[in-house]
C-alpha cells in the first residue's frame, strides 16, 4: 500500500466535509480552507524574509538586516565554542554584532540548499552554505549551516538560531587551539 502524502490529507478532509449537505459542515470547510490559505501566505512571506536576511548579509547592509528583526529580536549561536559571540538581543545589539563583521572580509555568499516553513508557518528552517572570502587573498572560509527563524505576527524575526560546525570555523580562522 502506498503512503499518503501529508499534503493530501487536508484536501481529503475538505472533500469529505464538503460532501456533507448540512450548512455547519460547509461552514467548517470554508473555515479550514481560509486557515490553510492564510497559513500558506504566512509561510511564503516568512521564507521571503529569510531570503532577504541572506541578501542583506551578502550586500553587507546592516540596516536592511536589522530592519528584519523585531525590536526585541535575538540571534543565538549555540555552538560558539567560546570563540565566537554567543549572540545578540535587541536591534542595537544585532547592529553592534554585525557592523564589525563586514569590513573583516572581502565578500560573502550564502546559497540556500533547503528552506522549509514549519507546521507553524511562523517558524522557518533553512540549510545553507556560508562562503566567506578572506581578505588579502587568504582563501575562502566555507561551512555548512542550519538555522531556524521564528517570526512574530508582524513578520519580524523574533529569534534567529545559527548552527554551524565550530571545528570547521576554528580551523578556517586559525583558532583550533582556542576551542573551549
Amino acid at each position: 500500500m502506498q503512503r499518503t502524502s501529508k499534503s493530501i490529507i487536508p484536501l481529503l478532509l475538505l472533500a469529505i466535509l464538503w460532501s456533507c449537505n448540512n450548512q455547519e459542515s460547509q461552514n467548517e470547510v470554508k473555515s479550514i480552507t481560509k486557515h490553510l490559505a492564510m497559513t500558506k501566505e504566512i509561510a511564503i512571506l516568512n521564507k521571503a524574509s529569510v531570503k532577504a536576511f541572506f541578501t542583506a548579509l551578502e550586500n553587507e547592509n546592516v540596516e536592511a538586516l536589522v530592519a528584519l528583526f523585531a525590536d526585541q529580536g535575538k540571534q543565538i549561536n549555540p555552538y560558539h565554542s567560546g570563540l565566537f559571540p554567543t549572540g545578540a538581543n535587541g536591534k542595537e545589539e544585532i547592529r553592534a554584532y554585525w557592523t564589525p563583521v563586514f569590513p573583516n572580509f572581502a565578500g560573502m555568499t550564502f546559497p540556500i540548499d533547503e528552506i522549509y516553513a514549519m507546521e507553524n508557518p511562523k517558524m522557518v528552517f533553512v540549510k545553507y552554505t556560508g562562503n566567506i572570502q578572506l581578505k588579502n587573498d587568504a582563501g575562502v572560509y566555507s561551512n555548512q549551516y542550519y538555522s531556524t527563524f521564528k517570526f512574530n505576527d508582524e513578520g519580524k524575526i523574533e529569534e534567529y538560531v545559527e548552527i554551524f560546525n565550530p571545528i570547521v570555523a576554528a580551523r578556517g580562522f586559525g583558532l583550533l587551539d582556542k576551542i573551549k
